[in-house]
């Protein structure tokens, strides 16, 4: 494993090479380590680890296509990326979506978007 990066985070998974994937993908992230349970995820901002839930707790319950939002969750990952423009379209593809509309505030643009399993994120861009 690589040395983490100033802030790390830990995000729970029924489907880890899924929500791996949409959390690499969408914010432009790279994985630098990955074993049957962690997919270590980085950028120079920000560590997520994506850990799989364990199967017998998983086998309890399904992540529906058009997943459950989970917008009363405790903690919600702001990720600052270079464009909005093309996640859209990109968390589209890989199974997630957004919710609301683009709003500008401070100097950044921001969308709330939700990942495959339905977890709650706001993407933010610095204004032009």
């Amino acid at each position: 494993m690589s040395v983490p990066s100033r802030a790390t985070a830990l995000i729970h998974a029924k489907d880890l090479q899924r929500m791996s994937k949409f959390h690499q993908t969408l914010p432009g992230r790279r994985r630098v380590h990955a074993d049957a349970d962690h997919h270590v995820i980085e950028s120079a901002q920000l560590q997520l680890i994506v850990h799989a839930i364990p199967a017998h707790f998983a086998d309890t319950f399904e992540i529906v296509s058009a997943p459950e939002l989970r917008e009363e969750q405790a903690i919600k990952l702001l990720l600052t990326i270079p464009s909005l423009a093309g996640a859209f379209a990109t968390a589209a593809a890989l199974g997630g979506g957004f919710v609301g509309h683009a709003h500008s505030a401070a100097g950044v643009r921001v969308r709330d978007g939700h990942d495959p399993e339905g977890n709650i994120f706001q993407l933010r861009e610095h204004a032009h």
